[in-house]
């Protein structure tokens, strides 16, 4: 071998007729079955590659290629792994001088066919599987940078290539360095790290055929495993293109099963917590368009029982749940991954689309109806809040709630629907607390100590004060209104509580908080308890008398302190259903409470007197005129009447109502109350 080595490199143009001879030398003692000899001339051919210096190696490559061929196509599994460790070191060779005839095409067929060895034996399967994975990554290595090599980037080679790792990295049949597995995540990550801009959606199509194929969407997440694998070995300029990818197989699996759906969302929302570049790409809200179409499309399969237009593909009512539940925390991964100003726009795209029966009913299915619209609306409201489920660091409450957002958001607190008043009410909440104090209030019980919060030391901004001029009376009548209404519930009332405390911290301004005085007093007068059940007017103090407590801890004088811990005490001791921590108990005691005499009740409310009388001489004294006046919400078009309106007869705030789109608007003079049905009468 030295010999023939030193001849070699002394006659470099003798080297494409000793490649011959060795070549022709391998096809004979090949047909003679005498492997020994087979393999002294795969080595001796070896070692000439590795010697000839580069300018040279054309000489030799076309016969080298030719033995490795007839040595794959024998039916011999150890002289595959010998033509496969033999190409794994050529791959490894770099060459200066291009080559225009050089075709690879034999090599990824049989490797990708290696790779889907079953072999009876395991031992040797799992060893013909590898080899047939190291050839695939010798071949990219070989020929990736190569532009006059073949392109292996191209859609035949790469629904060759791609199955055949895939294949192999679900089976995780050994926990060692040589399994299949190991191998293939290694070759999988090396093959789409080398992946231009231009290659990603060839790579990335076959990896969706092949979970289409083998339904592995559903059940164990594979198809969650690949792509983290995918999301984590492209380079992350490219990200984008992989969430663009996945949207367009969910729309065109949009008449799967709802499981199949789920997987691909899922897969998707582990994409955007990996998606590292801080954007989905130019068009952002696409995205968003994509999952909230689904949200409608999984509600109109839900309630037809069939996700088909030909009803014969059946679904259930927890299928499409599961899937909407998806949906919406893919819409938080996703919104999470973006800036703040795109989350805003996010937000008001969402805001956007929730339909209104009667006034949008192009944004429904004709087939959904009222009942299909109120179930879009609950899960837009609630893909709102999963939006800023990492709150948005606003400077100021006016960016944080624009009136495009803000009017349309407060219209749904008129809605009958408890699910839905209780949704804005949250959103409300965590888009105010800038300082995240919303957790610390939950459950808050009647004597609750502020010093445990997170408080503001400085007073509002410029435009805080704005927001306040703007905004502020049309949040106090929302609340208001809230309070009365007699389908609220607990949740109702200790949102209430988080969302008024919320206003008060985050707004530290006298006007402030001598105006919400002034609605907990309006609140608490009996007159605006009719109609209520015995719990919602219990609850409706309960509200006043924690939010009034939290409230003098605040910045007012001690004296108001002393009169809301008085009123307190008297009501603990009197009637303990009047406080939170009765009515909203497990056990509620205002079931058993007995009438009150006229002189008791004074005493267990706040009374505008005392509290004028302990406000007087401090910095609130040039707000106490503003007592005379008792609080009385502003009424507008969107309640004209004493009762909350259906959700059909909201008048929204969206879009300009015309007489063509409501003829019967001008006769009647006002929107008429309809339970339980859509449009206006």
């Amino acid at each position: 071998m030295e010999k023939l080595t030193f001849f070699a490199l002394s006659a470099p143009e003798k080297l494409d007729r000793i490649a011959a001879y060795l070549s022709e030398r391998l096809t004979r003692e090949l047909n003679r079955h005498r492997y020994g000899y087979v393999c002294i001339a795969m080595e001796a051919m070896e070692q000439l590659l590795l010697a000839c210096h580069c300018q040279s190696i054309n000489l030799l490559v076309e016969s080298f290629l030719s033995m490795l061929r007839l040595l794959l196509e024998a039916d011999k599994p150890h002289l595959y792994i010998l033509a496969t460790n033999s190409f794994v070191k050529f791959a490894n060779i770099e060459e200066d001088t291009p080559s225009y005839h050089r075709s690879y095409d034999f090599f990824v067929s049989r490797f990708s066919e290696m790779c889907h060895s079953e072999h009876e034996d395991l031992y040797i399967q799992n060893k013909i599987r590898v080899s047939g994975i190291r050839g695939l990554q010798g071949v990219v290595r070989k020929t990736v940078d190569d532009e006059l090599q073949v392109n292996i980037w191209e859609p035949r080679h790469m629904e060759k290539i791609v199955p055949a790792l895939l294949v192999n990295l679900q089976q995780h049949i050994n926990t060692n360095s040589d399994s299949p597995a190991e191998q293939t995540e290694v070759c999988f990550r090396e093959l789409l790290s080398r992946a231009a801009y231009g290659h990603i959606t060839n790579a990335i199509r076959p990896v969706l055929m092949h979970l289409d194929i083998h339904s592995l969407w559903e059940g164990p997440s594979f198809a969650v495993q690949c792509f983290q694998i995918i999301m984590y070995s492209i380079q992350s300029q490219h990200s984008h293109l992989v969430i663009q990818q996945l949207l367009g197989h969910l729309d065109a699996n949009s008449r799967s099963p709802a499981s199949v759906r789920a997987g691909i969302i899922e897969v998707l929302s582990e994409a955007a917590v990996i998606e590292a570049s801080g954007s989905v790409g130019p068009t952002v809200l696409e995205v968003f368009n994509t999952l909230l179409r689904q949200l409608r499309q999984s509600v109109d399969y839900q309630l037809t029982g069939y996700y088909d237009n030909a009803a014969k593909h059946k679904t259930t009512s927890d299928e499409e749940k599961t899937l909407q539940d998806a949906v919406i925390k893919t819409i938080g991964s996703f919104a999470n991954t973006l800036p703040v100003y795109q989350r805003s726009e996010v937000m008001l795209f969402i805001m956007g689309k929730i339909p209104v029966p009667g006034i949008y009913p192009a944004l429904g299915s004709p087939n959904s109806g009222f009942e299909g619209s109120r179930m879009i609306q609950v899960m837009l409201l609630k893909s709102l809040l999963q939006v800023n489920s990492v709150p948005l660091s606003f400077t100021n409450l006016l960016t944080a709630l624009p009136s495009s957002f803000l009017e349309p958001l407060l219209s749904f607190t008129l809605m009958e629907e408890p699910e839905i008043r209780l949704l804005v009410l949250s959103i409300l909440t965590s888009l105010i607390d800038r300082h995240h104090n919303a957790a610390r209030l939950v459950n808050v019980s009647v004597m609750f100590d502020v010093s445990v919060l997170e408080l503001k030391e400085d007073a509002c901004c410029h435009q805080d004060i704005l927001f306040i001029r703007k905004h502020a009376q049309r949040l106090y009548r929302h609340v208001y209104l809230t309070c009365k209404e007699e389908s609220s519930g607990k949740g109702h009332y200790q949102a209430l509580i988080t969302l008024l405390a919320v206003l008060s911290i985050e707004l530290v301004n006298n006007e402030v908080l001598v105006d919400l005085i002034r609605l907990v007093l309006a609140l608490q007068v009996p007159g605006a308890h009719e109609g209520l059940s015995t719990f919602n007017r219990c609850g409706v103090h309960a509200v006043c008398a924690t939010f009034l407590y939290l409230l003098s801890q605040l910045g007012p004088p001690p004296e108001l302190q002393q009169h809301v811990t008085q009123v307190i005490e008297n009501r603990q001791k009197n009637a303990p259903h009047l406080l939170p921590d009765s009515v909203f108990s497990e056990e509620p005691r205002y079931r058993t409470a007995a009438p009150l005499a006229a002189v008791q009740q004074l005493v267990l409310m706040f009374l505008l007197s005392k509290i004028c009388e302990a406000l007087t001489g401090s910095s609130y004294s040039v707000h106490i005129e503003c007592f005379n006046t008792p609080y009385t919400p502003q009424l507008t078009d969107e309640d004209r009447l004493s009762k909350r309106k259906s959700i059909g007869d909201i008048i929204s705030l969206q879009i300009d109502m015309g007489p063509d789109q409501c003829p019967d608007a001008q006769t009647a003079g006002v929107w008429r109350r309809r339970r339980g049905g859509g449009g206006c009468r």
